[in-house]
């Protein structure tokens, strides 16, 4: 079994004991790579330093398009963002995108001893991974069973019978995806303290104690995730084709615009539209509409499958940054809207305050990935 499950959702205790006094997490996503460093100093989690760096240069293109980067070129900006943060720390943790990644849920019967589990997961995950088993490391976790309400206790014996299953996490990521990861940070004369898929980074960073199930939408540059999480755990997970970069492409194609301008109208205006240009939010809404839309269905299922509703909104990724998203969202969702607020897990100098509440959602993986790596 690999490690990339293994303390996923530690970081929801209170942070404490042995490992390094300081600790950095490191998000490679698609259009920039974001850092965080972090030190533990008498008891508390102190914020060290922070940065980031767009890839799109590094490709010739504008800040905030998806680059796709020979190994090469990210050790570059790697070692660039490393320098321009001032980070002293040689222990880095590293996400992994979730596209090298499948996450999946299995049922199996709740007689199975845990003992065994392990030799039947691989086997039944065969199923659900559509490439060789070889090629992947396969990880798994169980999920807590959900208290039965007062009407199924009192259901016919041969319905709880059926509902006597145990639902398994698995997790299977590419063997060629963690090791290109591993080459990064070799290549900058590190060595990478563990590698985590980034869903789970962005869990740790948001989540508080919530037990009612909650809705974590991460807008990236290139994709949307969608991860529905219940005690912890990710009950279901689901991914839009649809980022950030596509919102500011339509801008750019429909005004006649370059990209990086297309990109500061969106920031400096939003879905609240350019006084000038009343179509600006208007191009936004439709992708926005989309995303939610999509987003509607896989609520709609998961109520259906689990008969339970969605109490919360989190969002997060740089993208949660869009003005008038949450106004939307109000609209759109029956649950309450929260903005993630990764930073208040920190302690930090006040005059920081205003900027890293601002700033936190873009940050969430990379805070993530710190805090694990400080335990």
């Amino acid at each position: 079994m690999s490690n990339l499950l293994k303390d996923i959702f530690s970081g929801f205790s209170k942070i404490g004991g042995g490992g390094e006094e300081s600790a950095v997490g490191v998000d490679i996503g698609s259009s920039a790579i974001k850092i965080v460093e972090v030190k533990k100093k008498g008891g508390k989690v102190i914020l060290e330093t922070y940065g980031a760096i767009a890839l799109g240069p590094y490709a010739d293109l504008d800040a905030g398009r998806v680059a796709n980067l020979p190994v090469e070129k990210v050790i570059s900006a790697l070692q660039e963002v490393l320098k321009q943060s001032d980070v002293t720390s040689k222990n880095l943790a590293v996400s992994v995108p979730v596209q090298s990644s499948l996450i999946f849920t299995i049922e199996l019967p709740a007689q199975i001893k845990e003992s065994e589990i392990s030799e039947i997961v691989p086997t039944e995950a065969r199923k659900y991974i559509p490439v060789p088993i070889t090629e992947v490391a396969i990880d798994y976790f169980i999920l807590p069973k959900k208290e039965p309400s007062f009407e199924e206790m009192n259901a016919e014996n041969d319905t709880q019978v059926t509902a006597e299953k145990m639902n398994v996490l698995v997790v299977a990521t590419q063997n060629d995806a963690v090791s290109k990861y591993r080459s990064i940070v070799s290549g900058c004369g590190l060595t990478p303290s563990f590698f985590e898929i980034e869903i789970f980074s962005s869990i740790r960073a948001n989540f508080e104690h919530e037990l009612s199930p909650v809705l974590l939408i991460d807008f990236g540059a290139s994709r949307t995730k969608l991860s529905i999480v219940e005690f912890g755990m990710v009950k279901s997970y689901h991914t839009i084709d649809r980022g950030g970069a596509d919102i500011s492409n339509s801008i750019s194609k429909s005004l006649t615009i370059s990209f990086s301008e297309a990109e500061k109208m969106k920031k400096d205006f939003g879905l609240f539209g350019n006084p000038a240009d009343k179509s600006l939010a208007d191009i936004i809404k439709v992708h926005i509409d989309y995303i939610f839309s999509e987003t509607n269905s896989v609520l709609l299922g998961y109520e259906k499958k689990y008969n339970r509703t969605i109490s919360k909104v989190i969002f997060t990724g740089g993208g949660a940054l869009l003005k008038g998203l949450k106004e939307v969202a109000e609209n759109n969702f029956r649950a309450e809207i929260e903005m993630g607020r990764p930073f208040s897990k920190v302690s930090a100098p006040v005059f920081l305050e205003k900027v890293l509440l601002t700033m936190g959602p873009e940050f969430a993986v990379a805070l993530g990935l710190a805090l694990r790596n400080l335990q």
